[in-house]
Order: C-alpha cells, then structure tokens, then sequence
C-alpha cells in the first residue's frame, strides 16, 4: 500500500527552489523518508496514523476531517494560555525542511556499480564533502525550529491530542544527519494521565 504524503513536491517550491529538471517521483522517495523517519517519530504512531488516515492524495485533509487535525496540518491562529496570540504555521515547513535535508545528502552521492562516488556536473563544481554536511545541518536546524512550534501547538493543545505525549528522545532523531531508531515498546507514547508540560527544545543542534 503506497504511503500518503502529507507535502507534495509542487508544495516544496513554497519553501526553497527545487530545478524544474528533477522529476518528482524522485523528490517523493525523499518526502516520504522524511514522513517516516521524522515526522512519524516526533508524533508518535498513534498520532501520525490518525493524521494520515484522513488524508488525501494530493496532501490536503478531508472535508469531514476533524478541526484540531486541520489546524495541526495548515496551522492557525490561537490564544495561548496567557492570551496571546500565536501564529503557528503548521506541518508543511517541517516537512518541507526535513525532506530538503535529506534531498540534499542523499544527492551529492551518486551510486555506481562499482561504487558510490561524488556527483559532477558540466560547468559546476561539486559541492566539497563538508560543505554538504553544513547545508544538511541548516535545513534540519530549520525543519526544527518548525518542529519546536508543531510542539508549543501540540503542549497548548494537548486536551484534544490524547494520542501525543512529549518525549526527550525525540530530540536525537531531529538532529543532523540519519537517525533511524528502533521502535522503543516501553515508554515511547505515554498515556495522557501521566501528561506532564515540558520545556521546549531551543538547542537544535549540538
């Protein structure tokens, strides 16, 4: 069963310019990395299921979706608790950020039978091996800064995402470069009841 994408590769061109010449059945193997070693991680399966299952095709939410899943996805503007107004700008930009990230480490490589070896171009250099790991730490320092918003929203809205319980290891998975982890059956989604308000994350990268 194909995988839903929450972003499609002509939404990508709101965040970044991604060359017209690169086809976008090759930018979603990369959307859906990124959808599943991110973004599922950081909600929690319970959370992230819920979301995708009202999903369509094209990456837009159902009509009959419910509202709190529509403002998670497209974001919205809410009071906090003290009264003021937050602007948050929902999940696109994180996924937006996180596939760039791992669109960009993955391209400098190119996978020949002999071997994997750096791309090179006609009138181009290839970008320096170092350089590329700075560019990756970039997009995922961004898709961070979004994915500390997506956590203000989820911690502001918590009585309506029951399913979704903060959790420090999350951190490591959002940091530079891969971070595949297994799936933790001991406490990686919490129950509501023992809910407890966090410190938001403000050190994105080591």
């Amino acid at each position: 069963m194909e995988t839903k994408l929450i972003i499609t590769p002509a939404m990508l061109q709101r965040y970044e310019d991604v060359a017209s010449n690169i086809k976008p059945e090759r930018i979603k193997v990369f959307i859906n990395k990124a959808q599943e070693l991110d973004l599922k991680p950081f909600l929690g399966y319970i959370l992230y299921y819920q979301l995708v299952k009202v999903l369509a095709a094209d990456g837009t939410l159902s009509d009959d979706a419910p509202q709190h899943l529509k403002d998670l996805l497209n974001g919205c503007e809410y009071l906090d608790d003290h009264g003021n107004i937050v602007l948050y700008q929902g999940l696109l930009p994180v996924m937006a950020y996180f596939t760039f990230a791992r669109f960009i480490e993955a391209d400098a490589v190119h996978y020949t039978p002999t071997g994997p070896v750096i791309k090179r171009h006609e009138n181009a250099d290839a970008v320096a091996p170092k350089d590329v790991v700075k560019l990756v730490q970039q997009q995922r320092s961004t898709a961070n800064a979004y994915a500390n918003e997506t956590e203000r929203f989820l911690i502001d809205h918590h009585e309506n995402f029951d399913a979704w319980h903060y959790n420090h290891k999350n951190k490591s998975s959002r940091q530079a470069g891969p971070r595949i982890r297994s799936v933790d059956h001991t406490d990686f989604n919490l129950n509501i009841d023992s809910y407890e308000i966090p410190i938001l994350i403000t050190d994105f990268l080591n």
